[in-house]
């Protein structure tokens, strides 16, 4: 599966887009403008994906990458 659809699955599942997920990530404090915040690791974004969006491992880790600079 390419990152795109990854993106577009997540899309589907939770009715918002990579971008969304980021600035909700940045309103939590997990995330900064320039990927993830301070001290944040990669697992704390995961775990919040999970719990909050019901995404499995695969997707939230979509959502990180997203979150770290890569582009589709």
């Amino acid at each position: 599966m390419s990152f795109q659809s990854y993106l577009d699955n997540v899309e589907a599942k939770t009715g918002k887009s990579a971008a969304d997920l980021k600035a909700l990530a940045i309103e939590r404090g997990l995330a900064d403008d320039s990927g993830l915040a301070p001290g944040v690791k990669s697992g704390a974004v995961i775990d919040w994906l999970k719990g909050d969006f019901d995404l499995g491992h695969g997707h939230a880790m979509s959502i990180v990458a997203f979150i770290k600079g890569k582009r589709a």
